[in-house]
């Protein structure tokens, strides 16, 4: 028997009850939640794409969606040297950016792999590409193993020739004191991680940012904006998502910068300096 088999659904009635205990029995109100909340579109394209898992997966949704993606420099991906790599990016959408990611890379690197909240590990189609932890460091013994396995699984991918894709700030682009919509600062372990990795790294840059609703939700509690995010997906619906790849950064250059904070500031600078590209 398949040990990790593909559900149809991202969400359902069952799957919340047994998150929350108050929904047993209240599967109307669930279902007119998932409704308000988009999530009933969510498993909508989940389930006419899923029997094709992967990078054939993430095509589907994307043409679903009728989103269309303008990429600079594409060609950096054809012109890599042998080996494995490593692409941090920004995170300004949540979910959307993954899936755009591997779409990009995985068309050129099909073993492509990103590192994910461990939410996402509910898009069950999508867990060929995808490596789960838990970026806000539960100290809940079991989300703790999921990182643990995350990353000995990042290293094994990387140290057998794949590449691997990761979110540094580990959650979504938010509103900051200067009011321009960026990432929170790229996280230690994170960085530590692609430092002991010693892989070149490609930066990729996407353009745009989520609603100013969503940010405002966001100011209120993290929660109301994490409801959000399925809206935010069909918010983009038609639309043409503009990303930027910077070029390859050896491992020279990464050398350069001993301290993770400033190998952090270095990557997270490298990425930015694309957002004024057109």
């Amino acid at each position: 028997m398949e040990e990790n088999p593909t559900k149809r659904t991202v969400l359902d009635y069952d799957d919340i009850r047994n998150m929350w205990p108050f929904f047993n029995g209240k599967e109307k109100l669930v279902n007119r939640i998932f409704h308000l909340i988009s999530m009933d579109k969510v498993n909508w394209l989940h389930e006419h794409n899923c029997d094709t898992p992967g990078e054939p997966f993430v095509e589907g949704l994307v043409r679903d969606l009728n989103i269309s993606v303008r990429i600079d420099n594409e060609e950096i991906l054809d012109s890599l040297p042998d080996g494995s790599f490593i692409t941090v990016s920004n995170h300004p959408f949540g979910a959307l950016d993954g899936i755009l990611l591997i779409k990009i890379v995985a068309s050129h690197y099909p073993k492509f792999r990103v590192m994910v909240n461990m939410f996402l590990n509910y898009i069950s189609a999508m867990r060929p590409n995808f490596i789960p932890v838990d970026p806000l460091g539960s100290n809940d013994p079991k989300k703790k193993l999921v990182t643990m396995k995350g990353i000995r699984e990042a290293i094994a991918q990387v140290r057998g020739g794949q590449p691997m894709g990761f979110f540094p700030a580990g959650a979504v682009s938010k509103i900051t004191e200067t009011l321009h919509i960026q990432d929170r600062k790229w996280q230690p372990t994170i960085i530590r991680l692609i430092q002991q990795l010693n892989v070149p790294v490609v930066p990729i840059y996407f353009h745009g940012h989520n609603s100013v609703f969503f940010n405002i939700l966001g100011l209120i509690d993290w929660r109301l904006r994490t409801l959000r995010l399925p809206a935010e997906v069909f918010r983009k619906k038609g639309e043409t998502i503009h990303v930027s790849i910077g070029k390859p950064i050896p491992v020279e250059e990464l050398a350069k910068h001993k301290s993770i904070d400033d190998l952090g500031r270095f990557l997270k600078k490298s990425t930015y300096s694309m957002c004024k590209w057109k």
